[in-house]
C-alpha cells in the first residue's frame, strides 16, 4: 500500500495490518515523525486500548494525519490517528473493513478491493468512465440528428414516399 502526503504529494510505501479487533484507523508515531507528515491536532484527546486491555504506551491520541491511499487501483483520502503501534506502520480496523468489505484470500493473504463503496476513487473512476460513455453516446445521437437535418434532400424523398403510399 502507498500513502501519499497531501502537502507535497510524496508517496511512501507502508506495511498495513488489517485488524478486525481494532475499531479505528491508526498510523505509528515513529513512522509519522520519520516521514515528516503534517500533524493535525484533535479537538480533544482520545484514549485507546491495546488488544490486551492496557492503555497505549504513547498515552492519549492527540493528533491525526491526512493522507491519500493507493492500493490496486483503489484511491482514497483518509485520516489516521497517530499513536504507538509497535511493529505495524498502519492499522486499518473495523470501520474501514466494514466500509470497504475487501475480498480476502486467507490461504494466500491476498486482499482484493472488489467491493469498494461509491466514495472510493476506484468506483469514482468507473462512474466517470460510465458517464463519459453515456455522454459519447448522447453526442453520437446528436451528430446523427444533425446529419439527418443537414440532408434536406432526404426530407423530400420522405414526402414523396408518403404521397406514393396514399
Amino acid at each position: 500500500m502507498e500513502l501519499e502526503r497531501v502537502d507535497n504529494y510524496k508517496g511512501i510505501s507502508v506495511k498495513v495490518l488489517l485488524d478486525s479487533g481494532a475499531m479505528g484507523m491508526f498510523v505509528d508515531k515513529k513512522f509519522v515523525e520519520k516521514n515528516s507528515f503534517k500533524l493535525e491536532k484533535l479537538e480533544r484527546p482520545v484514549r485507546i486500548q491495546n488488544v490486551d486491555g492496557t492503555g497505549n504506551s504513547g498515552g492519549l491520541v492527540t493528533h491525526k494525519i491526512e493522507v491519500n491511499v493507493y492500493y490496486q487501483g483503489h484511491v482514497e483520502r483518509m485520516k489516521l490517528d497517530v499513536c504507538n503501534l509497535g511493529r505495524a506502520e498502519v492499522i486499518l480496523g473495523m470501520l474501514w473493513l466494514a466500509a470497504h468489505n475487501p475480498e480476502m484470500n486467507w490461504e494466500t493473504g491476498e486482499v482484493k478491493m472488489t467491493r469498494c463503496p461509491a466514495l472510493c476513487g476506484k468506483n469514482r473512476e468507473k462512474k466517470e468512465k460510465r458517464e463519459l460513455k453515456k455522454r459519447r453516446g448522447e453526442q453520437e445521437e446528436e451528430e446523427a440528428i444533425r446529419w439527418a437535418v443537414d440532408k434536406k434532400e432526404d426530407w423530400e424523398k420522405e414526402e414523396e414516399m408518403e404521397i406514393d403510399h396514399k
